[in-house]
């Protein structure tokens, strides 16, 4: 199984558990953890920013990936979200057994 790990910022912590919420219904995440209070700095129209965000990560099969980037950018209050994904190279082989069943047919 080809388990990924999906990073998302949002502006607030009630944005990012109507994302991560959405992701486990679509049946496009197993599950979503979400960490409120992260400082972000990024450059935006031409100067470095500040800001207060939420990550949220989310579990998925590889081959969901293209499906989960469309559907937060869909719903995402940003213009660019950052939506990064990477690999899970290792892990609990029933918890990844378990993101696969979660996620439907592989």
């Amino acid at each position: 199984m080809d388990a990924t790990l999906v990073m998302v910022t949002a502006p607030s912590g009630e944005a990012a558990r109507a994302l991560g919420r959405a992701l486990v219904e679509a049946r496009l995440a197993a599950s979503v953890n979400i960490s409120a209070g992260v400082t972000s700095y990024y450059w935006w129209e031409g100067a470095v920013q500040e800001g207060a965000e939420a990550l949220l990560f989310a579990k998925t099969r590889g081959d969901l990936v293209g499906q989960v980037i469309d559907f937060v950018k869909a719903r995402h209050p940003y213009v660019c979200p950052a939506i990064l994904a990477t690999p899970i190279v290792a892990g609990n082989p029933d918890y990844l057994a378990w993101i696969e069943k979660e996620t439907g047919e592989g």
